[in-house]
């Protein structure tokens, strides 16, 4: 019986992540290629895909650690946790984040010249949630290493953390106040 821990699978899901990546990066380029009147549209939709399966790996990481933290290390709940959290890490999280960022910068250059208190506020936010995302990086090694010294109370409120920042991106992005 094949289980998606094994090597087998994660192998395909790996595949299926940088085939994604390549299509995402092909698109970006056939779009400055054909280089459409509303190029800025395909831009700010890549970069709205890009965020939403950050904030998506973001919000559900936590969740992962919660969960890990209750589990003995070494046993196979523990070890599938692991597996979890290092192909939400690698797989959907980092390669979003930097997505979010080339199309974000972008944006950010090409639409508003980099201009604009509340584009400077997003864009310190955006550092911060960056932060986060550095922060559940080491803590995906700690797991691995079976050295977490943080409580399921801790991760339950680090859960909290991009949900707060995100809020506050969006009102910045969308009512633009400064």
């Amino acid at each position: 019986m094949e289980r998606q821990t094994d090597r087998r699978p994660g192998a395909y899901a790996r595949r299926r992540a940088h085939f994604a990546l390549v299509f995402f990066a092909l698109m970006a380029v056939g779009l400055f290629a054909w280089n459409p009147d509303n190029l800025y549209l395909w831009i700010k939709a890549l970069h709205i895909i890009a965020v939403i399966s950050w904030m998506a790996g973001l919000f559900y990481m936590p969740r992962l650690f919660i969960y890990h933290t209750d589990a003995e290390p070494g046993s196979v709940q523990s070890e599938t946790f692991k597996v979890m959290e290092r192909r939400l890490l690698r797989i959907i999280m980092t390669p979003a984040m930097m997505l979010t960022w080339i199309f974000g910068l972008y944006l950010a250059w090409s639409v508003y010249g980099f201009q604009g208190g509340w584009l400077h506020a997003k864009i310190g936010l955006v550092v911060l949630l960056t932060g986060v995302h550095m922060f559940f990086s080491r803590a995906v090694r700690a797991f691995e290493q079976d050295e977490n010294r943080r409580s399921a109370r801790y991760w339950r409120f680090m859960n909290e953390a991009p949900t707060l920042l995100m809020i506050v991106i969006v009102i910045l992005v969308v009512v633009k106040p400064f």
